[in-house]
């Protein structure tokens, strides 16, 4: 028994979309990621403004716990050779950036402030909200469960195995 973690191959996709799709999701959250780490200072102060409860330290928490999710979802949409724990650790976040940016729309759409930015895109570009902000969030959700449907990392039953 060693100490020190094992790297394993990603599993074989179910089908070629789910490859696809992994890929585009992991598109989108690098494209994300990429602009609200560019913005950074500008991004917790977006998040500040939306006012959310649980105090003053939560929208810097929030803020900086969305990026960290981001970029920890990356390796397993990408495939990428990790140990089993980690494999997990990446589905999960990949579940919390779209858990998160659900919650974070729907506070701002909802919200009786008016918004001119829903910070997909950090500050660099402002995104209005909307409905379409909660729908794009719930896209995120979808191509998540279909990422990790197709890419199960768990065991497969004795009829699937090839």
């Amino acid at each position: 028994m060693s100490i020190l973690p094992y790297v394993t191959p990603a599993p074989t996709p179910k089908t070629k979309d789910v490859s696809r799709i992994a890929t585009f999701y992991a598109g989108i959250i690098l494209v994300m990621v990429v602009a609200q780490l560019f913005t950074f200072e500008s991004f917790v102060l977006l998040f500040r403004d939306f006012g959310f409860p649980f105090g003053p330290q939560y929208p810097a928490f929030l803020s900086a716990f969305l990026v960290i999710c981001e970029v920890f979802a990356l390796p397993f949409l990408l495939r990428m050779p990790l140990s089993p724990a980690f494999r997990w650790v990446s589905i999960v976040c990949g579940w919390l950036v779209a858990a998160l940016w659900f919650k974070i729309t729907v506070w701002v759409v909802f919200s009786e402030t008016l918004f001119n930015n829903v910070g997909f895109i950090g500050t660099v570009v402002d995104t209005m909200p909307g409905w379409w902000a909660i729908f794009m969030s719930l896209a995120f959700g979808i191509l998540a469960a279909w990422s990790t449907w197709g890419m199960w990392p768990g065991k497969r039953s004795a009829q699937r195995k090839k």
